[in-house]
């Protein structure tokens, strides 16, 4: 069972967007993921009339790492890290390691 997944609320703890959140879109299978407004980087593209692409600076997130990233615990406000519990029944749930809530 992954500590992180899509859709969660993480926030950056390293690098030049540190204290920023944000929900994880993707995840990439070489230990980076893309964060929705986080890592932004200005791309040139070419003009494409054919595919509908207007040229110039196009603006887009590219990945980071997951080191760099720490989910975020909306009770605290703060980064957590992530415990994974076994219930009684058998199936694996993720909790806040600080405050033993499930992750939602």
């Amino acid at each position: 069972m992954n500590k992180i997944k899509t859709g969660d609320s993480v926030i950056v703890i390293a690098g030049k967007d540190k204290g920023k959140q944000g929900s994880i879109t993707k995840i990439l299978n070489n230990g980076r993921c893309y964060v929705s407004g986080v890592q932004m980087v200005k791309r040139h593209t070419k003009a494409n009339p054919q595919a509908g692409i207007a040229g110039g600076l196009v603006e887009k997130e590219a990945s980071i790492n997951v080191s760099n990233i720490s989910i975020f615990n909306p009770s605290s406000k703060k980064a957590d890290k992530v415990s994974i519990k076994t219930l009684e029944d058998g199936t694996k749930v993720r909790i806040f390691r600080s405050s033993g809530k499930e992750i939602k």
